[in-house]
């Protein structure tokens, strides 16, 4: 007989984690998929601040570590895979399609999170690994004593400027409005680090190199002037887009491709539930991950009781 599990969560960051550990405390039969380290975005970076409970902050991975840790303390089976190739709905059952193989499910819980969004123009693709970048943390050590250059003006974009400050002898951002979104204790931070220079009211255009990145084109919005910068890496942070490929036509998404849910994080499909950063919600962070994970999880539970004996 198949194998048939109470839930199926779709990733492994905070939202998916946090779901695991209380689907575990539930006793409810638990797979977690994650087809990369357990921790998602979050691993990755080198210090949260705001989630509660760390006055120092933590590091990202050292977070997301514990929270995989005690997920699987209360009996949640993590497994790491390649690819979710699709979701679909088999007499009332919901099958998760893994690596050619359907592993069947009473609900499915999606956390599945979001990717960096990139900017379609010159040298983007072209020195992605070779001077363009997405992770300081991953690759900020790789800058030492060189220029660097973050796009983007929103907290991921603040903190990652200072972290790579660390390293790099300069760190450009360029932010195309005339003042950061990031939170203010951040900009404070920007504003007395003698090695940032903030580019404002530009766009960059272009991305030169001779087998790396040597030099960025940033256009002002206001003049429309171009200026060239000398620059070993470019940082981006502008965004995100949300790993939801695999359930298009099966769930419903809004304009940008994020899962649509109610206040208690469900689905149009019965039993399928979303969390997290691949969720149409207004503030992508831990925090909200984290209390989103737990409402799918309990949810899910009282879906399972309601309709299966």
């Amino acid at each position: 007989m198949t194998e048939i599990y109470d839930v199926i969560i779709i990733g492994g960051g905070p939202a998916g984690l946090t779901a695991a550990l209380y689907c575990g405390r539930a006793r409810m039969k638990t797979l977690l998929l994650e087809k990369a380290t357990a921790g998602g975005q979050a691993a990755t970076t080198d210090m949260i601040e705001n989630y509660p409970g760390f006055p120092e902050g933590i590091g990202g991975y050292e977070l997301t570590e514990k929270m995989k840790q005690q997920a699987a303390h209360f009996g949640a089976e993590i497994q790491e895979i390649k690819e979710v190739g699709g979701l679909e709905l088999e007499d009332g059952m919901k099958l998760v399609k893994v690596d050619d193989i359907g592993i069947k499910a009473k609900s499915v819980i999606i956390a599945t999170g979001a990717e960096p969004k990139t900017l379609d123009i010159p040298g983007v693709a072209e020195f992605r690994g070779k001077g363009v970048s997405y992770c300081a943390t991953c690759d900020g050590a790789f800058y030492r004593d060189k220029v660097v250059a973050v796009i983007g003006g929103g907290n991921s974009a603040a903190e990652e400027a200072l972290f790579l400050t660390k390293f790099a002898s300069k760190v450009y951002i360029v932010h195309r409005r005339d003042e950061l979104r990031a939170d203010k204790i951040l900009q404070e931070r920007l504003q007395s680090n003698d090695k940032i220079e903030v580019i404002w009211d530009s766009h960059l255009r272009k991305i030169l190199g001779n087998g790396r990145v040597e030099e960025m084109v940033v256009e002002n919005k206001n003049t429309r002037d171009r200026t060239g910068y000398q620059v070993d890496g470019v940082f981006f942070y502008i965004g995100s887009v949300p790993n939801t490929e695999f359930c298009e036509g099966l769930v419903e998404l809004d304009g940008r491709e994020f899962i649509l849910t109610d206040e208690a994080m469900r689905a149009n499909v019965p039993g399928v539930f979303a969390c997290g950063d691949c969720r149409a919600n207004l503030l992508k962070q831990v925090a909200v991950a984290v209390g989103e994970g737990a409402l799918a999880a309990v949810e899910a539970e009282k879906y399972i009781e309601e309709n299966f004996d």
